[in-house]
């Protein structure tokens, strides 16, 4: 019996091993990271996720910022502006294509549109 548990151990290594490299190597991946960005940008926009996923720390401190605190300054009227703003970038991200996102956002660090 404990070969048995031994070799499912095994197997279970494996598994876990193959997955977490998968894993890595999609995440790592120019179009994922599009499409991530994309997405979250359209669903978190306000709250600067998609900037912090493309590492434009100080942008997506902004959004976070103007969304929370001015947002509930100005009775939510700055959180609406910055959901609109996630949202065309979000739009944005998805219709680039992949080399063009690459070149624009991860090479040429464009933080904006």
């Amino acid at each position: 019996m404990s070969e048995e548990n031994k070799d499912l151990g095994d197997e279970i290594k494996d598994t876990a091993k193959e997955f977490a490299d998968n894993a890595k190597e999609t995440f790592q991946s120019v179009n994922n990271k599009k499409i991530l960005a994309g997405v979250l940008a359209i669903l978190l926009g306000g709250f600067g996720v998609h900037k912090f996923i493309l590492g434009y720390n100080k942008e997506g401190i902004i959004l976070l910022v103007v969304t929370i605190i001015i947002g509930a300054i100005t009775c939510g009227f700055a959180a609406s502006v910055t959901w609109i703003i996630g949202l065309v970038e979000g739009i944005i991200y998805l219709t680039k294509s992949d080399d063009d996102f690459y070149n624009t956002y991860q090479v040429g660090r464009k933080p904006w549109f």
